[in-house]
């Protein structure tokens, strides 16, 4: 096991860190995973105008999740999500980050 893998584990084994996330692949069974969220504020720039919005991006193992979708769903507590725009891996290939719009 590689150092990159360890420390990975160990983030999203930290309770204070990751929480429990369902995972439903298109057509597919519910899969338990574990999530990292991140929601901040994202400022895109358009011409002159800065704009402001609210993100919910979650990050994933690649362990867990080998191939995510544009439209799958996942459930964190009592809120759904959808998959929007193309997941993007880690540098090591270990970690998913999918951008989630509400379901």
């Amino acid at each position: 096991m590689s150092v990159f893998i360890a420390a990975i584990d160990n983030v999203f084994c930290d309770p204070n860190i990751a929480r429990d996330a369902v995972y439903v692949a298109d057509g597919g069974t519910p899969v338990l995973v574990r999530a990292v969220m991140r929601r901040a504020d994202d400022i895109t720039a358009f011409g002159d105008a800065r704009l402001w919005s609210e993100t919910t991006r979650i990050d994933l193992r690649v362990a867990e999740v080998p191939n995510p979708r544009p439209g799958e769903r996942i459930e964190i507590a009592s809120e759904a999500f959808l998959i929007q725009g193309e997941p993007v891996r880690d540098r090591e290939r270990l970690v998913w980050t999918l951008d989630l719009r509400p379901a």
